[in-house]
């Protein structure tokens, strides 16, 4: 399940990215089966085992192109180990409204851009996250969670002082902002209740499948009640992926 539209970031092969935050590497992973060299980064010594494993499955199975690099490394981001202007593309996927220093966060994204490259940013969209917040302190009172919520035009500038142009922005995963609702509703740990476990078999459905109905569905509803906003940005200077 992608948050960023990889269509809109106009990269190509052999261009080198990173992908902070990475997680289980779902973002990592289609640059590289797109001819990315690719670095999955994350504070999870565990997460980037297992992402580092997938990239060798990956490979072996030939899902991508021939000579594409691919590595998962253990890290702060606040503290990236690169050196300025090391990557053409950037992305932090839902970790910024983790890090209380964002604006160090930030810093050093743009930091390891080269001029001309291009970055996507997302974080959860303030109305889904607020409803969230107004039914479960559970929800993002634990260690590790949420540290505040981001309204669009404070995130922009936050990135636009930090050297970046917006080039555009979306919004993603309409139809998993009511589960979180349901989570928050009944008890974001309380597995077994009927609503949210039949309405999880749906996404399940849904990300399995891609049923033209429910792909109709979050297409549509994406503008309004999308739970993630995602920032298209570009790093003035020479020309890079995309403008």
């Amino acid at each position: 399940m992608l948050t960023v539209d990889f269509d809109r970031l106009g990269i190509e092969p052999g261009q080198r990215a990173i992908d902070i935050g990475a997680g289980a590497g779902r973002h990592s992973f289609e640059l590289y089966r797109r001819g990315v060299d690719v670095v999955a980064f994350d504070r999870s010594a565990d997460d980037m085992k297992a992402v580092a494993d997938m990239f060798v499955a990956m490979e072996l199975e030939g899902q991508v192109p021939e000579g594409t690099l691919a590595r998962a490394e253990v890290g702060d981001a606040l503290a990236l180990p690169y050196e300025d202007a090391s990557f053409d593309i950037v992305l932090i996927s839902e970790v910024l409204e983790h890090v209380p220093e964002d604006e160090r966060a930030i810093a050093e994204l743009v930091r390891v851009l080269k001029p001309g490259g291009v970055a996507a940013v997302t974080v959860p969209r303030w109305f889904p996250e607020k409803v969230c917040w107004a039914l479960s302190d559970a929800y993002h009172e634990v260690e590790g969670g949420h540290v505040r919520i981001y309204k669009a035009d404070e995130l922009a500038a936050k990135l636009t002082a930090a050297g970046l142009k917006v080039s555009g922005t979306g919004h993603a995963h309409a139809l998993h902002a009511p589960y979180w609702w349901l989570k928050c509703a009944v008890g974001v740990d309380n597995n077994d209740n009927p609503l949210t476990k039949a309405y999880h078999r749906m996404l399940v459905w849904d990300l399995m499948k891609g049923p033209w109905i429910t792909r109709t569905a979050e297409k549509l509803l994406d503008p309004v009640i999308g739970k993630s906003v995602v920032f298209y940005l570009r790093k003035p200077g020479a020309s890079g992926a995309a403008q």
